[in-house]
């Protein structure tokens, strides 16, 4: 089995770390134990040659950070050695219906001469060399005809479906179904990207998102934020293998998940008015803040309840399995009551790393009584519960994050 994570960014991408380098992702890969990581920012130029410089390739469609760059590194047992998937994410901007919309969308290549073709193509059209990740006045029916055109082994997924602000089903866009978006070209969309404020049994409530594959990523600004979210395969390492899996579910096992409320935009609500709202509360409201009397922002599980024609609790026959998680750090610091960015939170991190294995072992797999002889009883107490679903869940609103709590404050 292997674990991808095709969502990312470069340190060529706005408000991202300039650690977002191939030899401190691919570092972070091993770290966490995945085994395929996106290279994201396939159009910006300096970044294709950042990639071409420090990677080869791994053989079927796939690439390795060359020895010589690879970060000497001993704190993970057992480690994976990751390969590179050219991806990337581009944010349409256009009016459509007389009503503008704002979608980002991910899509995944078989090569660098293909982001090459394909940017030669944008850069027609926009500005790709100010953003790695760029915005483009191009209808999303035009992106896909135009990534197609150039390069038939693509893969295109709309990213991050329900969040408000860039999004195909998003508050803001508000397109009611794929078809609405994509027009004639729909039958060539075959996967959704669920982004972190929703999981899979919210997608399931929604029939007409059941022809698609629900796949997680990270969307990693900085190389530790890697993994948040990712998709379980089995398959041939290959990007035709990833490609099959990703589009038909064929080698797609499931993914791993955010709890959806610790997503920034699960419930709807007023960042500056310190307000979070239900769906029912919102409408209530009329969809004005009753602190500022302006617009409250409505949030993914609205937008879901809008577009649902199923239960809360309906699961699909055919579903791919989940599981949710939060990350290693955020366990640990729970666990000693401190923020997981501590100095003592990080060397116990890596500590455990090195004694038991990749962060999604110790998360997911090595017996309790192994992560308590490391770690202790309260650590292995706290990755108990996490595996059980035995945790507090504070949603997330209007660009805030949710809090999802281990311990009380009594415990």
């Amino acid at each position: 089995m292997y674990i991808g994570d095709l969502h990312i960014h470069s340190h060529y991408s706005m408000a991202t770390s300039r650690d977002c380098t191939p030899e401190s992702l691919e570092l972070w890969a091993r770290r966490k134990g995945i085994h395929i990581v996106g290279t994201g920012d396939f159009t910006h130029p300096a970044w294709r040659e950042e990639l071409e410089e420090k990677l080869e390739p791994a053989g079927d469609g796939l690439y390795r950070l060359k020895e010589t760059y690879r970060i000497l590194d001993d704190s993970v047992r057992n480690g994976v050695e990751p390969r590179f998937v050219v991806t990337g994410e581009i944010s349409s901007i256009y009016k459509k219906k007389d009503k503008t919309r704002k979608v980002h969308s991910l899509i995944l290549l078989p090569s660098l001469e293909a982001a090459q073709r394909i940017s030669v193509k944008l850069e027609r059209i926009g500005n790709i060399h100010s953003d790695g990740r760029p915005i483009l006045g191009l209808d999303c029916h035009d992106l896909l005809e135009l990534v197609l055109e150039n390069c038939p082994e693509s893969v295109y997924v709309p990213a991050h479906i329900w969040t408000p602000h860039f999004s195909v089903f998003g508050e803001f866009s508000r397109f009611d179904s794929m078809e609405e978006c994509f027009g004639d070209l729909t039958p060539y969309i075959h996967a959704v990207e669920t982004g972190l404020s929703s999981d899979p049994p919210m997608n399931w409530r929604v029939s007409m998102l059941d022809p698609y594959q629900l796949i997680s990523n990270s969307d990693a600004h900085s190389p530790a934020k890697l993994g948040r979210e990712a998709n379980l395969f089995d398959i041939a390492l290959s990007y035709e293998g990833l490609a099959r899996a990703i589009q038909s579910g064929d080698g797609l096992l499931g993914t791993i998940e955010f709890f959806p409320e610790e997503g920034k935009y699960h419930m709807d609500g007023h960042r500056k008015c310190n307000l979070c709202l239900t769906p029912a509360q919102t409408r209530e409201c009329q969809g004005i803040c009753p602190v500022c009397g302006r617009k409250i922002t409505v949030g993914v599980a609205h937008r879901v309840e809008e577009l649902s024609d199923r239960p809360e609790g309906y699961a699909r026959a055919d579903a791919k399995a989940f599981e949710s998680l939060v990350p290693l750090p955020e366990v640990i610091g729970a666990s000693a009551g401190r923020s997981p960015a501590s100095v003592r939170v990080q060397r116990e991190y890596l500590r455990m790393l090195k004694e038991l294995g990749p962060e999604f072992s110790i998360l997911r797999e090595i017996p309790l009584e192994e992560i308590e002889h490391v770690s202790g009883s309260r650590v292995a107490e706290g990755i108990r519960r996490l595996r059980s679903g035995q945790v507090e869940r504070i949603p997330g609103f209007d660009g805030e994050y949710g809090k999802i709590r281990l311990f009380d404050d009594e415990k």
